[in-house]
């Protein structure tokens, strides 16, 4: 039986701090990369936590079960977030890094979210630091190379910034309805193209 389907977030009614894509400042610790290195990242967990739980819903947006996740799947979550955090990313070839942050940010969302059940909005996580910050967009939520990131680390000082590319925005999902979807599969460098023209199309 399949599992009973939940929403990542419900549908909101403003622009989230990660829906308002605040102008990019390029971290320049993260455009070192060495594109002679042909290594592919193994995705194989992400591939089979999103395979399990999240599928296409009949509005066309994508679900997350996350009450039905299991305690051992959220252990291996946890688990596999911290081996990519392990990684030395900055000695991958660019297509590869494009494809590592846009997974490790997915999978810090959903962990996020995973983290503080029951929650009706992903903007009630209310863990960025400072008086007028809410939801979890600001705060340090992983550690990469010794470096401290958040999500909108991620999205505005490595993800836009480095790769310049405007349909990277429908790449990256927030956890709501509002939000570009969560993609079934991870993704690749090797399909990063078709994926990207795939995620643009259905927004």
């Amino acid at each position: 039986m399949m599992r009973r389907l939940v929403l990542a977030a419900p549908l909101l009614a403003s622009a989230s701090p990660a829906m308002t894509a605040p102008g990019s400042d390029p971290w320049p610790l993260w455009q070192r990369h060495d594109d002679t290195n042909r290594a592919v990242i193994d995705q194989a967990p992400w591939a089979g936590y999103l395979r399990r739980y999240v599928r296409a819903g009949g509005t066309g947006a994508n679900l997350v079960a996350y009450a039905g996740v299991t305690p051992p799947d959220r252990a291996a979550l946890t688990a596999d977030i911290a081996r990519l955090a392990g990684l030395t990313i900055s000695t991958y070839s660019r297509g590869e890094q494009w494809a590592y942050w846009i997974n490790l940010y997915n999978a810090l969302t959903v962990s996020t979210v995973l983290a503080h059940l029951p929650v009706a909005s992903i903007t009630k996580i209310d863990i960025s630091p400072g008086l007028f910050s809410s939801g979890p967009w600001d705060a340090k939520l992983v550690a990469v190379e010794g470096t401290k990131l958040s999500l909108k680390d991620i999205e505005h000082r490595i993800l836009r910034p480095i790769w310049r590319d405007p349909r990277t925005h429908y790449s990256v999902n927030c956890a709501s309805l509002g939000c570009p979807n969560l993609a079934v599969v991870p993704w690749s460098a090797a399909a990063m193209e078709a994926m990207l023209g795939r995620a643009r199309g259905i927004m």
